[in-house]
């Protein structure tokens, strides 16, 4: 039988007058476990207060998604709590090893918080403690989501033009070995200074990138020209080549002195080491263009997490957003329409920089989903007095206004487990008290429009 010596071994009972552990004992019931039972079920009517004497429990269970398993011991006080507005137990509770609790219910609160001010007022320290651990929890789940989805879409950016690069420095090789071989066999021939300055006139030319390459169409039509030609020249399997000289857009006409100047093998060998020097010249833009947009992206996301960088400082909001869409990239080319209305003047906010990323993270994702990935996505930056306001607004069919009366709700949210990014836009509104502003949203359907208002610093003004 639990006695007093029991109870004030808990320590929210520990030095509670005798009166005042006479009387909860006499309201409580006491229950004993053997490993492997049970004291409470996910989903059960919450109704009791658990006292937790003696031993240990396992409390398992789902929440927003997520399995959690932490230990109930001995001196712990779980389950309902005064004041606590917990509908339906959301874990499972097995004993782990022989066991003791009491059973408070419910139905006394009322009368324990008359009787016993100190114990309650001590229960709702614990249940603080409680939604603050749940918060920090939830919190950190939520980071590590936005952390996971934003690596997923970067590993697809990078992986783009990586593969680009790769593809083209394979290619590359068994280019080099054509124009290798194409310049032996010219090398055997005796060809005179004209015949050798025709060909390297012609390569020349043909490496000039002054103008730009022609259409897919246009392209097709080049390429039928050349293989007519150089079949009336009798080089009849030459196709590819053909193909490799109209995508640089090189017109026929520019051939023909070759076919003037040299015999049918040497113009031959000719035409293969000019088509290769113009394959090796667009496969070396490839791979630029490829690691350029990699050392772009590796750019972004320094500026973006602000890496190395003080973690407060003067932050350049177009900056910021910019960073930011092309964080995103992979989400917005598959249909969104960017329109940007920036302020000209650099607006500079005085602000934990990788935090405000994570509003306007939060704030875009959401208004591309809420399109479904496609529509026009606006974002505009404009001054008010002291005030940058930036604005990012949407296409999309608007906010149900029963969803608007609970969107900056913690935990509230209308996606399915593992959508968005995680952030909620109860962090979006921390953040941005936190910077001192504000933010509100105006919506209808076609026009949903999500306004942040920061104090400009001082080098603003």
């Amino acid at each position: 039988m639990i006695e007093k010596s029991d109870l004030r071994r808990v320590p929210v009972f520990a030095d509670l007058p005798d009166d005042q552990l006479d009387w909860f004992l006499s309201q409580s019931q006491e229950q004993v476990f053997k490993p492997g039972e049970t004291y409470i079920r996910a989903g059960d009517p919450a109704q009791t207060m658990f006292v937790i004497v003696e031993g240990e429990f396992l409390a398992r269970g789902e929440l927003n998604g997520e399995t959690f398993a932490f230990p109930v011991t001995a001196g712990d006080v779980t389950g309902l709590l005064p004041f606590s507005r917990m509908k339906r137990a959301p874990l499972t509770g097995r004993a782990v090893t022989n066991s003791r609790l009491l059973r408070f219910p419910s139905t006394k609160f009322p009368e324990l918080v008359q009787r016993m001010p100190e114990l309650a007022t001590r229960l709702v320290g614990l249940m603080s403690d409680r939604i603050r651990e749940t918060t920090r929890v939830e919190q950190q789940r939520d980071r590590l989501a936005a952390l996971g989805k934003l690596s997923a879409g970067l590993a697809h950016e990078l992986n783009n033009p990586a593969s680009a690069a790769k593809r083209a420095a394979t290619q590359l090789r068994q280019v080099l070995k054509k124009i290798k071989d194409a310049s032996h066999e010219l090398g055997r021939r005796d060809l005179t200074p004209s015949q050798k300055s025709e060909i390297e006139s012609l390569e020349a030319s043909f490496l000039r990138a002054d103008e730009a390459p022609p259409d897919a169409l246009t392209a097709s039509d080049i390429e039928e020209q050349i293989d007519s030609l150089l079949r009336s020249h009798g080089q009849n399997d030459l196709w590819q080549l053909s193909a490799d000289l109209a995508q640089r857009g090189i017109k026929p006409a520019a051939l023909e002195s070759l076919f003037a100047a040299l015999d049918p093998d040497t113009a031959r060998a000719a035409l293969i080491r000019l088509a290769a020097s113009v394959e090796i010249a667009n496969l070396l833009n490839e791979v630029e263009s490829s690691t350029s947009r990699i050392s772009d992206l590796v750019l972004a996301i320094k500026e973006y997490t602000y890496m190395d960088q003080a973690p407060v400082q003067n932050v350049d909001i177009i900056k910021s957003l910019e960073n930011t869409l092309t964080i995103l990239n992979h989400k917005l080319k598959r249909g969104v329409v960017v329109k940007r209305e920036y302020e000209r003047v650099p607006l500079l906010v005085n602000s934990f920089g990788s935090e405000l990323n994570q509003v306007w993270t939060n704030l875009i994702d959401n208004a591309i989903d809420a399109m479904g990935g496609k529509g026009e996505l606006r974002v505009r930056t404009y001054r008010d007095d002291s005030c940058v306001v930036v604005e990012i607004g949407d296409t999309g069919p608007g906010i149900p206004s029963e969803v608007e009366a609970h969107m900056f709700e913690p935990f509230f949210t209308t996606k399915e487990v593992g959508q968005g990014t995680g952030l909620g836009l109860d962090t979006v509104q921390r953040i941005v008290r936190k910077h001192r502003g504000t933010i509100q949203v105006t919506s209808q359907p076609g026009d949903t429009r999500f306004q942040v208002w920061l104090p400009l610093s001082e080098a603003s003004s």
